[in-house]
């Protein structure tokens, strides 16, 4: 199954995640440069030691203030997801939910033009991380419902690939827009890539017809499960949470990477793209074979590529082998994401997956949310210790995956010939 024999509404969901991912990944490049000397919201006011009963705990530095901010959005979205996607079953409906997100992300995005004071745009980016826990976990749910166990894993591989296009090349555009036509430009292309979302779901996207889940009242998440100690979706966001510090762990360490590599920050920027290449290349073949050939299997290969790829960003000697330690943590991600999303959404109860599916949305959020702030701690301790603990993480995982996950594709073709065929 190729893209273009996917659901229209399918690919509608798409391109508009497309198009959402590409304005908000614009903001990461944007916000950092908007706020203090060189921007227009002025910081050092807020700057300095911060004390608690007379004891200093730390010292408010302007790249404190700017992780803040960026920070605001990925921990409201991940912790919010799982009650709006629960709110989103128990109405029944899924585009009310995807519309006032993104019209929540528009308003935000332009208001930023005429706001200078620094807690302003922290309200804003609070927003606007209320918009995204509105909008991604019924985007999601809307997808596994357009979908059947044998288009599932297809379907969200060509989800992911679309939304890993835009966010990859938001901040590419966001520093040639910024650099040529400055600020008020930069915020236009955010509001428009919302806008943008909006309309391709509005016209494009029939809603079906579902119940509203009778279960919803219940805001638990289930921990264990019938047949191992954790419930399967809840395992798999466990892993996903592990997944995402993984990944995102690399961000922070620009600086100390390019200077004990000897590279530029262009070859930073290619190492940090190789993760979104691989997923953009992979997803929709994966999510085709975990169809035909199961989920189970590319989970826990990619949980086994996790570990040894993402230690050998600790001790990569050149360039090269830290751009395919990077590529292959990629293919890891690949062979994990659209088998576990598929897999959520083959165990979801009926009308109840919003709420289901946000446990790995969530997951994924607070992992990529963790990442960079515990490599920023972790590595003071030596360059290979953030990378270390990743692996140790992504091994966890494995075991967790491994023991707890089970196969949901009934009649799965097997991979290799078993004896006697």
């Amino acid at each position: 199954m190729g893209i273009l024999d996917t659901d229209r509404r399918v690919l509608a969901l798409a391109m508009a995640r497309m198009a959402d991912a590409l304005g908000n990944s614009f903001l990461i490049v944007v916000l950092p440069a908007y706020i203090g000397a060189e921007g227009r919201v002025a910081v050092e006011s807020f700057t300095g030691p911060l004390a608690v009963a007379g004891v200093d705990l730390l010292t408010v530095t302007p790249a404190l203030l700017v992780g803040l901010v960026l920070s605001m959005f990925g921990f409201l979205n991940s912790f919010l997801q799982p009650f709006t996607g629960r709110l989103s079953d128990r109405a029944g409906v899924r585009k009310p939910f995807i519309l006032g997100g993104l019209v929540l992300l528009a308003v935000a995005s332009a208001a930023y033009s005429v706001v200078s004071d620094y807690r302003l745009v922290l309200v804003l980016r609070a927003l606007q991380g209320i918009g995204a826990a509105l909008t991604v976990p019924a985007t999601v749910a809307l997808v596994n419902e357009l979908g059947t166990t044998d288009t599932r894993g297809s379907n969200f591989g060509v989800f992911n690939t679309f939304r890993l296009i835009g966010f990859g090349f938001g901040p590419i555009v966001a520093g040639v827009v910024l650099t040529q036509f400055g600020f008020d430009a930069a915020f236009a292309v955010a509001v428009v890539g919302a806008l943008t979302s909006f309309a391709l779901v509005e016209v494009l996207v029939d809603e079906p017809d579902r119940q509203a889940a009778d279960a919803a009242d219940d805001l638990s998440v289930a921990v264990r499960g019938d047949r191992g100690l954790l419930d399967p979706v809840f395992a798999l966001g466990v892993a996903t949470v592990c997944m995402g510090i993984c990944i995102a762990m690399f961000a922070t360490l620009e600086a100390t990477i390019n200077e004990r590599l000897q590279q530029s920050s262009v070859l930073f920027g290619l190492q940090f793209g190789a993760v979104t290449l691989a997923n953009v290349l992979l997803q929709v073949p994966v999510g085709n074979a975990s169809d035909t050939y199961g989920r189970r299997p590319f989970i826990v290969a990619g949980f086994v590529l996790l570990v040894p790829s993402t230690l050998a960003q600790g001790y990569a000697p050149t360039p090269l082998t830290m751009t395919l330690a990077r590529f292959v943590q990629g293919v890891a991600v690949a062979a994990v994401f659209a088998p576990s999303l598929a897999v959520a959404g083959d165990l979801a109860r009926e009308g109840e997956s919003g709420s289901t599916l946000s446990v790995l949305t969530m997951g994924f959020g607070l992992g990529t949310a963790i990442g960079p702030l515990a490599s920023g701690f972790l590595v003071r301790y030596g360059f290979a210790v953030p990378f270390a603990v990743g692996s140790a993480l992504a091994a966890l995982a494995l075991v967790v995956v491994y023991t707890q996950v089970r196969e949901t594709v009934e009649n799965a073709a097997p991979l290799r010939p078993t004896p006697g065929d």
